[in-house]
């Protein structure tokens, strides 16, 4: 055994004080790097060659005062009119105390000559503009907490206030650190109950706590070269935990299973490394690459979300194949030392083992397998109908927690101006070759558009080369409606020549709108190349494009019933109220995009698992069906094991507040729930006994064309014994199974 895994697990395991001591020194030096230098994350909205960053860049030259970040002051009496001496008075110090606020540079008064705008019909609600000389996610969070302290002297009034707009609008940092609490917890749960051991459960957790708190500091170093998306630290906690306690946990059952054969435990690991250690290595560069992939979207926000949870994965995967080995070293074979009580220390499961469960399951379903797939295909299907009717959007502050600043801003606002109110749109004019008056022209012609609830009169900037109104529309931010309009006053082209002049719409609404189309437009394409890739490397691991083909079906069939129950879920009201949702929602624009990236790339994780144990076993024998009773009764335990402790970690995240976690922990822990049950455990060994040799046939220009990639270590010989095989051994398939490899090439 002298493979480069193999030297690095035992060097690990020999010298675990000098790998641990490395590991602190270089968390130390990426901590004090990222305090000294590290920036906070931003949801700073640029979507380069859509109409709304034109526009916001045509605002930042020609009226740089009015292209900062917005928000809104809301005040609503329960006694008298809004502009009763008292109030007024009241909501007055409240207006100078925000005025004063750092990166404020200008209040628009809902007492002077926008009144009539600014004020409901009835006098009860009023709310004030607020425009920051930075960016809206550029403000600082202290000065957010600032201008919430504000509304002292008018709710000492009894007024009651809200703050909405981009500025405030942000997710809890806080309600995340809970939901990962209660993914960790369950975790040690399931390990204790895994392995029954509270040793062999603290390495795991361990490395996965190491894992993300390396990643989280590395994306702030990230902040600092691009701006890095607020939710990014949340997602990539999420799956930074669940991969990194998988990861261990297939190290550490294979550690176990050699230590079972009676290995030394240096040598224990170094094989385990050099076996498992690949499979986790391939697993974590195919959520990587499919995370990368989020860079060629053209939304910067969108990339760095990607590159987040790929930094976070490639973290995992150096903790898996350095730190985990280095603390197996230290326990040595003490690794099922402090039991649990009421809870045995598990022994491995014999792979040729007739009593164990998963034995006995791998023979039901191979021979049923028409069966299995009469039950699991339907199902698949039925809870991906839903997805037929996703709508993308961007769900706006109603689903924000009853009492916070933003809902009671949107409520108000809603109360007193209508829904629209919420959804206003930014209309620049260019003046620059206009005739007299054009502005006026315009405004009084977008008042006409269906959809249109107010327009205000045109604000000029100090050259009158440009003009600024705002469209208030009938609909709010999350309708189809608001989005028609929104490409109605971009198809004014008659009254752009008519006046001489060019219309453009810009505002959070607007954005929000055009990355919702920007995402839908390239999704096929980004899918397509996720597939391909994925195909490309399963046929380069395993010489089986059949079986590439058919797990690319399969994890596209369990994706499309992830996004199916999301769709029912927040998109229909069905059971809204278990998880905590307020109201129906559009399915935010980046989550079918993010979603499939990682769910392809954690579902290859436990298809290299079976597949290799499979592939390990069929190599030896040459009989497909035991091949893959061995295979799924050696796996079915430690991927059950894995998949509880990610659809724990995910489940843990619908019970935040915020409305995008909430999606992202109920995609991923449904589509991990089917994975390792529906797909994992039924359809997948249904197929492979009906396929028979067709699994691993591949004509030989492509055998010779692909790059030979061993992930389990079978051409090295890291496994023991697989049915009379020796260590070491060079594995070849039998010859009567050759024979379909030359076919192709003569026909």
């Amino acid at each position: 055994m002298n493979s480069r895994l193999y030297r690095l697990g035992r060097f690990s395991a020999t010298h675990p004080r000098h790998v641990i001591a490395g590991w602190l020194i270089g968390i130390g030096v990426i901590a004090a790097l990222s305090i000294g230098f590290g920036e906070a994350t931003t949801d700073n909205i640029e979507v380069p060659g859509t109409p709304s960053q034109q526009a916001l860049d045509q605002l930042e030259r020609r009226f740089p005062e009015q292209a900062g970040g917005r928000a809104v002051a809301v005040f609503a009496t329960t006694d008298g009119r809004v502009d009763d001496p008292d109030n007024q008075a009241a909501i007055g110090e409240t207006l100078e105390r925000i005025a004063a606020l750092d990166h404020v540079g200008q209040v628009i008064d809902p007492f002077g000559p926008a009144a009539a705008l600014l004020q409901s019909p009835d006098g009860t609600v009023a709310y004030a503009q607020i425009i920051y000389d930075i960016g809206a996610r550029s403000v600082p969070g202290d000065q957010i907490e600032a201008l919430f302290d504000t509304a002292g002297p008018a709710r000492a009034a009894g007024i009651e206030v809200g703050y909405g707009g981009q500025v405030v609008e942000r997710t809890d940092p806080e309600q995340a650190r809970t939901s990962e609490i209660i993914g960790l917890v369950v975790a040690v749960i399931v390990l204790l109950v895994a392995f029954g051991s509270v040793i062999a459960m603290t390495a795991p957790l361990l490395g996965a706590i190491l894992g993300v708190g390396v990643g989280l500091l590395l994306i702030r170093l990230l902040a600092t070269g691009m701006d890095v998306i607020s939710v990014a630290p949340t997602m990539a906690s999420m799956i930074g935990i669940a991969v990194g306690i998988d990861y261990a946990l297939f190290v550490v059952t294979r550690h176990r299973q050699h230590l079972a054969d009676g290995l030394d435990p240096a040598e224990s690991i170094g094989l385990a490394i050099d076996s498992a250690g690949r499979s986790v290595i391939f697993a974590g560069v195919t959520v990587i690459i499919s995370m990368l992939g989020l860079t060629l979207v053209g939304i910067p926000l969108i990339a760095s979300m990607g590159v987040s949870v790929a930094i976070t994965v490639a973290v995992a995967v150096v903790v898996a194949i350095t730190f985990l080995p280095a603390m197996l070293g230290l326990v040595g074979s003490n690794i099922d030392r402090l039991r649990t009580p009421f809870v045995r220390v598990r022994a491995e499961v014999d792979p040729e083992s007739a009593s164990a469960w998963s034995a006995r399951w791998a023979r039901a379903v191979t021979s049923r397998p028409w069966t299995a797939l009469a039950v699991g295909v339907p199902l698949l299907l039925v809870l991906a109908i839903p997805a037929f009717s996703l709508h993308t959007g961007w769900p706006d502050a109603r689903n924000r927690p009853e009492g916070s600043p933003p809902r009671v801003a949107f409520d108000l606002l809603t109360r007193g101006f209508g829904i629209g109110a919420n959804a206003p749109l930014l209309v620049v004019i260019d003046l620059t070759d206009a005739e007299p008056d054009a502005a006026g022209t315009i405004a009084e012609r977008l008042g006409r558009l269906p959809e249109v609830q107010q327009v205000t009169p045109p604000l000029p900037n100090e050259a009158g080369t440009s003009a600024i109104v705002l469209v208030t529309p009938s609909s709010g931010p999350e309708d189809e409606a608001t989005a028609d309009l929104v490409r109605a006053i971009r198809a004014q082209t008659a009254i752009e020549d008519q006046t001489g002049t060019q219309l453009e719409v810009t505002g959070a609404t607007a954005f929000y709108i055009d990355i919702s189309e920007r995402l839908n437009d390239r999704l096929p394409i980004f899918i397509a190349s996720v597939v391909l890739l994925s195909f490309l490397l399963l046929t380069a691991v395993f010489r089986a494009p059949v079986v590439a083909a058919k797990a690319a079906a399969m994890n596209l069939l369990g994706i499309s019933a992830s996004y199916g129950v999301i769709v029912a879920v927040f998109q229909w009201g069905w059971a809204k109220d278990l998880i905590g949702l307020e109201q129906t929602v559009p399915i935010i624009s980046f989550l079918p995009m993010a979603l499939f990236a990682v769910l392809f790339g954690l579902s290859m994780d436990y298809e290299v698992f079976i597949l290799s144990r499979v592939r390990e076993a069929w190599l030896a024998n040459g009989d497909n069906t035991k091949a893959i009773v061995h295979g799924l009764t050696a796996s079915a335990r430690v991927i059950t094991a894995a998949a509880a402790i990610m659809f724990a970690v995910f489940a843990s995240f619908v019970a935040g507040d915020s409305t995008e976690i909430k999606m992202f922990g109920l995609g991923l822990a449904v589509a991990v729930l089917l994975d390792a049950t529906v797909i994992r455990l039924l359809l997948v060994p249904a197929t492979m006994r009906l396929l028979g040799d067709a699994n691993w046939w591949i004509p030989r220009w492509l055998d010779r064309a692909m790059p030979h990639l061993d992930v389990e270590g079978v051409e090295d010989g890291a496994h023991l014994d697989v049915e009379g095989v020796e260590d070491g051994a060079h594995l070849d398939p039998p010859p009567d199974k050759v024979r379909d490899r030359t076919d192709v090439e003569t026909r």
